[in-house]
């Protein structure tokens, strides 16, 4: 490049300082960033080259493979000069073109994502056409690179997800030529999953990160079964590497409940509880047929409750034993004990005979009392003689309440004096005993 980023001074190349040069300067610093992105729209990540001053008489912009560096220099010249042109613009004071105002947010949004002007001005040219969204999309990933935290972008990517679901649920949108198909569709949830897990690895407990994958789910996925089971599934091994992240495991949580949940109003036809959904005929059913070819049906994919509440809790089981001393592990624990606490007090079959009722609950307290065991809050001997029960509040209650899973609460108690027994740190006998308080107190709930 001619000389056009530093100017020579004493002999000594220092950064331009005067107003026309700076302003000819951040103008070509702009210009170049544009430049990058036509000649390689497949840019992955950015990030700052540490260098105090304009060294060689070069761009500042550096493009190698996929990755985007700028020297830091001239950031504090380049940061001030489109923040108050872009502000300029919104007051009218200045006219800028399309083109000049893409390039602009996009330089601005790169250095500073969480300024929210820059990402209204980027909606008003999507809904004046003049901006794909989906370009909205990929510089939103790209500034998650440096930025992952940035609550700004996540929510101008919802916004964008909206626009795009609007377009597809239009009359006839996919005869038309509408923004994507549901193929498209299919694939950017899939990659808006990567961007979540690749932005929750660069900053732990990325509230903002799970929060978003969330919300992915619920709208734009609308918690398709299939979905939530891939979801399940591909989390496993993050939540296995990252056991102090309590929002990869709060993650896991909704996921087991909204699994769970798709089992209500169906009939159970055994303790393995299969749930099945029936198929819509919209763009959220279409969205579960992909990839299994043109007659799939979203009744093809069941969920065994149990048994995927019981593999968590192996899991938990393997990481507390595995890496003692982590909170996050033995709240995640609570909450699964308690969801399978509650699948059964709202799905299991209980009879409306008071006397097989009565004898479940006999053969209940006769396996605690063979294990050792008595929940410090019920009055069991009142339930185990029915000859010396009068009937109280309690005994009404005990009657109309749910029945109370006593095998997998002694399973617990058993996991938990295993972990005390030969237990050596001092935060994970903490932990187990206060979880171990917890248990008598949730069973009568």
């Amino acid at each position: 490049l001619p000389r056009k980023y530093c100017s020579r001074r004493g002999g000594v190349r220092k950064m331009a300082e005067s107003e026309e040069e700076v302003k000819f300067l951040v103008q070509r610093v702009v210009k170049d960033i544009a430049n990058a992105f036509r000649r390689n729209p497949n840019i992955d990540e950015i990030g700052l080259i540490p260098c105090l001053e304009a060294r060689y008489n070069r761009s500042p912009v550096v493009l190698v493979e996929n990755k985007l560096g700028l020297e830091s220099w001239c950031v504090k010249l380049l940061l001030p000069f489109v923040h108050s042109k872009l502000v300029l613009y919104r007051q009218r004071k200045l006219w800028l073109d399309r083109d000049a105002l893409t390039d602009l947010t996009c330089t601005l949004l790169l250095l500073n994502p969480d300024f929210t002007t820059a990402w209204n001005v980027r909606k008003e040219l999507v809904q004046l056409g003049a901006l794909d969204p989906l370009k909205d999309l990929r510089l939103g990933k790209l500034a998650l690179t440096k930025f992952p935290k940035s609550p700004e972008t996540w929510i101008h990517r919802r916004w964008v997800f909206q626009k795009i679901i609007q377009e597809i649920c239009r009359p006839n949108s996919r005869n038309n030529s509408g923004i994507v198909s549901t193929e498209q569709m299919h694939r950017i949830i899939q990659d808006e999953m990567a961007v979540c897990s690749a932005a929750a690895g660069r900053y732990p407990s990325n509230y903002n990160a799970w929060s978003h994958r969330i919300w992915i789910l619920q709208h734009v996925a609308k918690c398709n079964l299939k979905i939530l089971l891939d979801e399940l599934s591909s989390t496993k091994y993050w939540v296995s590497t990252h056991v102090s992240d309590h929002s990869g495991f709060h993650y896991r949580q909704f996921l087991l409940k909204s699994v769970a949940g798709n089992t209500k109003g169906t009939v159970i036809t055994h303790a393995g509880g299969l749930a099945k959904t029936s198929a819509h005929n919209n763009f959220h059913a279409d969205l579960a047929a992909h990839g299994k070819g043109e007659g799939a049906s979203m009744e093809e994919y069941t969920a065994d409750v149990p048994l995927m509440i019981e593999e968590e809790m192996e899991l938990c089981s393997d990481l507390i034993e595995s890496y003692p001393g982590h909170e996050a592990l033995w709240c995640h624990r609570r909450c699964v004990f308690y969801l399978w606490h509650c699948w059964n007090r709202d799905h299991l079959q209980v009879s409306a005979d008071t006397s097989s009722r009565s004898e479940a609950m006999a053969n209940s307290l006769q396996l605690a009392a063979a294990s050792g065991y008595s929940p410090r809050t019920m009055d069991v001997v009142g339930a185990a003689n029915s000859s010396k029960q009068s009937y109280t509040q309690e005994t009404k209650r005990l009657k109309r309440g749910p029945s109370l899973d006593l095998h997998s609460l002694l399973e617990e108690h058993r996991f938990v004096d295993a972990i005390l027994a030969g237990c050596t740190n001092s935060e994970q006998a903490r932990f187990a005993t206060a979880y171990r308080k917890w248990l008598d107190t949730i069973v009568c709930q």
